[in-house]
């Protein structure tokens, strides 16, 4: 008479001790990979940080300036505030003759889209001379880009100019393979326009680690650019 009270407690504490276990394991789940976001966005802000500027006075000298590359436009077809402040800050260091040439590095995956082609436009109607600016229309990615700036366009030494928060990254994949880099800030959007980069770029900054530890390379090479030399 005090066997079936006594077994149908066993079900109830097995059932307990999974469903903590099931919790226990949830929680590292989603902690861990907050975790891992929240280092390697650290680690790039810290390690970046001595080579960004904000003023074009203390901005060392590069014979190249590479621009990295944004659409010139946004999903409602209005004008880009990324893309024009980068132009705004390319032309910047280009007139204070903290650079020589400027390398502008996008996606030009159609003859419909091509970030170079509008970057250039950008910067000679700002005044800069369309015989120093070289484009590089396989940036597709930021990792694309700085490689393709030594391996293609054959620098050792560069001026990246983004926004501060692109920069960090640029800056970190940059000095992993080898180049000696500075980078200029173009000014911000203001935070309510761009949550979603914002976002986005938590998500990238991690995404360097991946490609570092996969050996990441850039999509396309391709044959020697001399800059400043034909």
């Amino acid at each position: 008479m005090y066997l079936y009270p006594i077994m149908s407690k066993r079900p109830n504490r097995n059932v307990s001790r999974f469903f903590r276990i099931g919790l226990i394991l949830l929680e590292v789940a989603v902690l861990l990979p907050l975790l891992a976001l929240l280092i390697t966005n650290q680690v790039i802000r810290v390690s970046s940080e001595a080579h960004i500027y904000d003023s074009i006075d203390e901005l060392p000298y590069n014979r190249v300036g590479m621009v990295l590359g944004t659409s010139h436009r946004v999903r409602d077809g209005g004008p880009n505030p990324y893309f024009h402040n980068r132009m705004a800050a390319a032309a910047e260091v280009y007139h204070a003759g903290k650079v020589d040439f400027l390398l502008v590095s996008g996606d030009n995956r159609t003859r419909y889209y091509n970030e170079p082609g509008e970057m250039r436009s950008a910067l000679i109607q700002l005044g800069v001379p369309s015989e120093i600016i070289y484009k590089d229309h396989a940036g597709l990615r930021t990792l694309d880009s700085v490689v393709r700036a030594k391996e293609v366009f054959g620098q050792d030494s560069i001026t990246v100019i983004s926004q501060r928060f692109h920069n960090q990254r640029a800056v970190y994949i940059a000095r992993h393979h080898g180049l000696e880099v500075a980078a200029f800030n173009a000014s911000d959007v203001p935070h309510h326009k761009n949550d979603r980069t914002r976002l986005r770029e938590w998500f990238a900054k991690a995404n360097v680690f991946w490609d570092i530890l996969t050996n990441k390379t850039p999509h396309h090479l391709g044959e020697p650019v001399l800059i400043g030399r034909e």
